[in-house]
This record gives structure tokens, C-alpha cells and sequence, in this order.
């Protein structure tokens, strides 16, 4: 499992004194307000930020760090990952799962056949749809649905799956 898990991605700069627009990876946005700390992924090392003030524009968080007072401190993490350790991620509710802990999961059939393995999780709104890369059929969209999802354990990379008519 993640030690740490992914709440956004860094879009742009907002305006000169150092703040960024965040595309969010987490399904609630608001939960940037409860934040102290992130981490910034740069891609050879995580630099720890404190966060200082968080609104909102559209879809986007935008987030203001304390020391970092300008564009040029900020402007070069464009595209870098935000992340926060695991124990500040919000408590899951029953039948919710982190999608870092999915990724690369063994999928079978109800039957009890390895179908494939978790590929991707497409966010619809809706429902999430699982991404599965299959052997036999190349990629296979789920729908993440009580009739579809029979069983998933995260602890043993494994989900058990029901497919619907329709969906090869």
C-alpha cells in the first residue's frame, strides 16, 4: 500500500504572489481546507509545504504556501503531483477505496477465472468505471456498481467482478 496518496495535480500559476491552481485527485476539494501540510512531488525529491490560505475557482483549488511569495519560487512545478501522507487522507466509508490501493489488482470472473487486471479508474460523477486490461477482450470498461462489483480486497490485490451483458 501508498504511504502517501495523490490530492492534486498543480495546473498553473494564479496571479504573481506565488499561488497555483490545483486540479484535484481527491472527490472533495474542500478537503484542501482541513490540510496543513503537502507534500510537492518534483520528481527527485518531496519538498514539504505548509499550506497558508486555500479558495476556489471552478473546479480548481488554489492553493497559497507559506515562503513561497512568487511566481518564479512556484512557476516550475507546473504538471507536479501534490500528496499527503496516508494518515491525513480522509476515513473511507464502507465499499470505498483508495484508487492508489486498487491499481494493478488482479480482477476474476465470478466463476473464479483471472479475467485481467485494473488498468485505470475513469471518475464519471455517477459511478466510477473501472479500467480493466484483459487478456482476451483488451480493454474492458466496468462499471463500479453493486451488480458488477461483487467483492474487492484491497489487502489481497484481488476484485471479483460480474459481467453484465453488454459489457464485451
Amino acid at each position: 500500500m501508498e504511504k502517501q496518496l495523490q490530492v492534486g495535480v498543480i495546473s498553473s500559476t494564479h496571479g504573481v504572489r506565488g499561488e497555483v491552481k490545483v486540479f484535484p485527485t481527491t472527490d472533495d476539494v474542500n478537503r484542501f481546507k482541513q490540510l496543513k501540510k503537502i507534500y510537492l512531488d518534483t520528481g527527485k525529491e518531496q519538498i514539504q509545504l505548509e499550506i497558508q490560505n486555500v479558495k476556489f475557482f471552478k473546479q480548481f483549488a488554489i492553493l497559497k504556501f507559506k515562503g513561497i511569495d512568487n511566481i518564479n519560487d512556484i512557476e516550475k512545478y507546473k504538471g507536479r503531483s501534490l500528496l499527503i501522507d496516508r494518515e491525513d487522507a480522509a476515513p473511507l466509508e464502507e465499499d470505498e477505496y483508495y484508487i492508489a490501493d486498487m491499481m494493478g489488482m488482479e480482477v476474476y470472473t465470478e466463476d473464479g477465472n483471472l479475467f485481467g487486471s485494473l488498468k485505470d479508474v475513469m471518475e464519471t460523477g455517477a459511478n466510477d468505471v473501472y479500467i480493466v486490461d484483459s487478456r482476451e477482450h483488451g480493454e474492458v470498461l466496468i462499471p463500479a456498481i453493486k451488480d458488477c462489483i461483487l467483492d474487492v480486497d484491497v489487502e489481497a490485490m484481488r476484485m471479483t467482478i460480474h459481467l453484465m451483458e453488454g459489457l464485451i
